[in-house]
């Protein structure tokens, strides 16, 4: 098994960040379009048209504002998503975890450099909000 991890660090609240993980709108800007709420037990999917991809999620947990899992399964990936969001000072940190790779592949090195790049989108956001 792999598993991808990814730290980011913003000058954002911890309100603000956890809006832009949770906010369906938000997250259609720098994640895909999609039908997300933070319940759990929520089903729901994130479309990209252009890349033809469909990702279903079901919410696991969610502990405002300190950390939001779910489900994240298309194609060949069948994963979980964990954020943990900690805030200090004015800097807010947020760490990605997603589980379940079977080894450090295609979809691996997909991800990781697809969620970095989000993240970097993320943080352009958060200075717009």
């Amino acid at each position: 098994m792999a598993d991808l991890s990814l730290d980011f660090q913003f000058t954002s609240s911890i309100n603000k960040v956890w809006s832009a993980l949770t906010d369906s709108d938000t997250l259609a800007k720098w994640i895909m379009e999609n039908d997300f709420k933070p319940i759990v037990g929520h089903k729901c999917q994130f479309r990209n048209e252009q890349w033809n991809l469909i990702v279903d999620c079901e919410v696991l947990v969610v502990n405002e504002p300190y950390k939001l899992s779910y489900t994240w399964i298309g194609g060949p990936i069948n994963t979980t998503v964990t954020w943990t969001l900690k805030q200090e000072d004015e800097t807010t940190y947020l760490h990605l975890e997603q589980t379940g790779f079977e080894k450090e592949n295609q979809a691996f090195n997909g991800a990781k450099y697809g969620w970095a790049s989000m993240g970097e989108e993320l943080k352009k956001i958060l200075v717009e909000m």
